[in-house]
């Protein structure tokens, strides 16, 4: 909540900000780019990798936490613009921002239709090339146990601002497309109907809600200080929430598949949740795994 952006319809520039949400887009028709993405990734080397993984395991037994969202960048160079690339990715949100960041982001946060609230929290991403993949990752006792706890804690969360809350879909598989492979990534969906005191006030909603928790952890506040001493950067608008709202449905994600630029450098943000039963080495691999670019 350090640099909140909101944008009347009228006065967004097409020049400093493109987005499209679930099809809703100020992005031209005519601007599709059809060129070949050479991506090249300097991942964060194993050994501070290896430092955070274990100040964080750390605090697990300390019982501090349960589940901590460990995130790290990674720098990348590609032979486009964040702009081209923009029009180039498959994701059911993408968001450019000049001179700043590309987004381009597969998890909702929270959608508001008709009253209802839904949320779909996102934990755990597989080769979908691995035999019996989905098999694999829906038997992972790590990776289920992870999911639980981001689950009831989107559920406790959704109670603040809604009542008759429940979980309707609980570990479904969606599979993606990305420059290297496919991937499966297990999310779930809960509702509740909004409580009448929020449904005009949409801000304050959000501010019961944030942050995310699948980018943050459990128990939340204890949870996000950890990561500010590990992470020892700020995130930014990474992790964060973007997102429409019409004067009655709002339709948001989570800000993943994050590349961010510093001036002439890019670097692509990922992580994933660490629980007391993580193995550091399959996190890091996760790590890189998650850089990815969705095209097809």
């Amino acid at each position: 909540m350090q640099q909140p952006k909101i944008w009347l319809p009228d006065q967004i520039d097409s020049s400093e900000l493109l987005f499209s949400i679930n099809g809703i887009t100020n992005a031209p028709a005519s601007s599709f780019i059809d060129k070949k993405l050479s991506l090249h990734v300097q991942p964060i080397n194993e050994s501070e990798y290896r430092t955070r993984f274990d100040e964080v395991m750390q605090q697990l037994q300390y019982g501090n936490t349960f589940l901590t969202n460990l995130t790290v960048k990674s720098r990348i160079q590609i032979n486009t613009t964040l702009r081209d690339l923009f029009f180039q990715v498959q994701a059911s949100y993408r968001c450019w921002y000049r001179d700043r960041f590309l987004f381009f982001s597969p998890e909702s946060f929270v959608k508001i239709r008709d009253g209802k609230i839904y949320s779909y929290p996102m934990k755990g991403t597989i080769d979908a090339n691995i035999p019996d993949a989905a098999t694999v990752i829906l038997n992972d006792g790590k990776e289920k146990a992870e999911h639980v706890t981001i689950v009831d804690l989107l559920r406790n969360d959704l109670s603040r601002v809604a009542r008759n809350v429940e979980v309707l879909r609980f570990r479904y598989l969606d599979k993606i497309s990305t420059n290297r492979n496919k991937i499966f990534q297990v999310s779930s969906e809960i509702s509740g109907n909004v409580l009448p005191k929020y449904k005009k006030l949409i801000g304050s909603l959000l501010l019961e809600l944030l942050p995310a928790g699948s980018v943050s952890g459990a128990p939340k506040e204890k949870t996000t200080r950890i990561i500010k001493e590990v992470e020892q950067e700020p995130r930014g608008y990474y992790t964060g929430v973007f997102g429409y709202f019409d004067g009655n449905n709002l339709d948001s994600c989570v800000n993943i598949r994050f590349v961010e630029q510093h001036n002439d450098s890019l670097y692509y943000r990922s992580g994933g949740g660490i629980t007391a039963r993580s193995n550091w080495k399959r996190e890091y691999e996760e790590v890189i795994q998650k850089i990815y670019v969705p095209i097809v």
